[in-house]
């Protein structure tokens, strides 16, 4: 007993002390495995010299000290009632309870009346998956690569706490996307602060206003809902208020360029674990994975990108003083071949030339109905871009709103529903044409001016053709690989089967020398507005304004761009 007592406790010790510096230490500072193998064959040695009754009572003492070890490091959660989803990507997926109350509220509902790909559902009728069914996939897999970390680096002492906090932002992470996806956000909401400023309204709308603000403030109100119900229903699954904000700083992303770590939910030796659901150092998060994999399922479009093989693959390791999620330098291509698919599902489908106008469109017509934009604001107009203010009126935004517009009589509403209109009808804006910007990038503005100069200089082929620049509107779309004009790959960290606790980027003689010099590209588009009510008169006069329309275009591609 008294050589157990000298044993166990230090043994023990090793494994339960709570330390806020780093996890991965220096070879010559760590325990060894060797170490800890000696202490437990001295353990050992120790129970089977003794004698009975105190044999038993060291049992017992063992027992209940590597149960208290295995109930905080385990990630065993058999006696949970789990739910079981079956999922078209994933398959049979599973939720802890506390997930599955989560998911049981109306802020979360909400998602399914949310199209994961806004208007592009309007081009691919396959499309019609909702922000519901990608939020579950993201969790399930965040709980799929923390197991596999926990289970492969156990020195990584990942607790059941940091295993269901990430799993809940991923399931969070979405909830604050508005009618028709990233067109409220990226349309919308950045249109109506322009108005305001050029009207002189009161513009109480933040800078660069984000999904992800609102999604940290829907979370924050279904946790009040549910301690309404149950004061301790975080307690009841060993949450706190610190897991509350660890989850909400995931859903938000810890910044790739953070030199002292500031963030309060978990010290920095799990800064690893903010990789997992919204990455800002590289961009490879599960987020990803699962909407690569969903979408190009819904859409039709082939994905060369396997989330599984790069799952068995991640590795903790500690880079420039931090840890970060690694991967095999073998696994490079396919890495690669990720950031490849976002570049494709955006040219082929999310930026897609009548996505992009449908989409517009969609942003038009709720500027046009949001009442914050009109004086007195009508009562008979809706609250939109005033919804942003409480998670309250924004869990009333989904895309039934749109129907909600199509169907008003309010006199307010009728050119919204005439946009609408246009759309069901399929009398969208013809497209021109469509050129890639050289090297010497110009803004829309410029751009912009020397089109309307070149349609003011153009002379028609066609005498009884005249040319409006009000009626040819330019769009500029911005196509990259995930981090604007850099390439991506330079931010992944990659470690060898010889050293795998050191990991650094990736040298260019180890990667395809037919990846691209460049990683993004402009694209300039230009639309021809189609007239209200048109006789066949008018539709042969559209269709001779098109066709010098795109005469026109060439050459001021040709004069600007040095295309032929």
């Amino acid at each position: 007993m008294q050589l157990y007592r000298s044993v166990l406790p230090q043994f023990l010790t090793t494994h339960k002390k709570k330390t806020k510096v780093k996890m991965l230490r220096s070879e010559q500072t760590k325990k060894t495995l060797s170490d800890h193998r000696k202490n437990l064959q001295d353990l050992k040695k120790s129970y089977e010299e003794s004698e009975e009754p105190e044999k038993q009572q060291l049992w017992e003492l063992i027992k209940d000290e590597f149960q208290d070890i295995l109930k905080k490091y385990s990630l065993d959660f058999s006696k949970e009632q789990m739910k079981i989803f079956n999922d078209p990507i994933h398959g049979h997926v599973e939720l802890h309870p506390l997930l599955v109350k989560i998911t049981d509220t109306p802020q979360f509902q909400r998602l399914r009346h949310i199209k994961q790909l806004g208007g592009t559902y309007l081009v691919f009728p396959g499309a019609s998956h909702n922000r519901f069914e990608h939020s579950l996939g993201v969790a399930y897999l965040a709980a799929c690569l923390v197991k596999i970390l926990h289970d492969n680096q156990p020195e990584l002492k990942i607790t059941k706490q940091d295993f269901l906090c990430v799993q809940i932002a991923g399931l969070c992470h979405d909830l604050g996307h508005g009618p028709g996806s990233h067109v409220f956000d990226g349309l919308v909401i950045p249109e109506t602060k322009k108005i305001k400023q050029i009207k002189g309204l009161p513009d109480d709308i933040p800078e660069k206003w984000k999904h992800e603000q609102m999604s940290v403030q829907m979370f924050d109100d279904i946790v009040k809902n549910l301690k309404a119900e149950n004061e301790n229903v975080l307690k009841e699954h060993g949450l706190d208020n610190r897991d509350v904000n660890f989850i909400k700083e995931l859903i938000e992303g810890a910044k790739a360029s953070v030199d002292e770590w500031t963030y309060k939910g978990r010290t920095e030796d799990k800064s690893f674990l903010y990789e997992i659901v919204a990455n800002k150092q590289n961009g490879i998060d599960v987020d990803k994975w699962d909407y690569f994999a969903r979408d190009c399922h819904h859409l039709g479009i082939r994905n060369s990108f396997d989330h599984h093989r790069l799952l068995k693959f991640a590795r903790v390791c500690e880079v420039n003083g931090r840890n970060h999620i690694c991967f095999r330098d073998k696994e490079a291509d396919n890495v690669y071949d990720m950031f490849r698919t976002r570049y494709t599902l955006h040219r082929q489908a999310y930026q897609h030339k009548i996505c992009n106008i449908i989409e517009v469109m969609l942003s038009e017509a709720l500027v046009l109905a949001d009442r914050d934009l009109h004086e007195g604001k009508p009562e008979d107009m809706l609250k939109i871009s005033e919804a942003i203010k409480t998670a309250e009126e924004y869990s009333k935004l989904t895309d039934e709103i749109f129907e909600q517009i199509s169907s008003s009589t309010a006199e307010n509403l009728k050119k919204s529903r005439d946009i609408l209109d246009k759309i069901v009808r399929r009398k969208l804006p013809k497209f021109v044409g469509e050129a890639r910007l050289t090297e010497e990038n110009k803004t829309k503005e410029e751009l912009t001016e020397t089109w309307k100069a070149a349609v003011q200089k153009y002379k028609p082929t066609d005498p009884a053709v005249c040319l409006n620049i009000g009626d040819l509107p330019v769009y500029v779309v911005d196509l990259d690989h995930g981090m604007k004009d850099k390439n991506p790959i330079d931010y992944v960290y990659f470690y060898s089967k010889r050293k795998p606790n050191q990991a650094s980027t990736i040298k260019d003689y180890q990667l395809s020398s037919f990846l691209p010099k460049r990683f993004n590209e402009e694209l300039v588009r230009v639309y021809y507005r189609r007239t209200d009510d048109q006789t066949a008169e008018d539709k042969m006069e559209e269709k001779k304004k098109v066709e010098e329309a795109e005469k026109c275009f060439q050459i001021w591609c040709a004069d600007n761009f040095g295309l032929p």
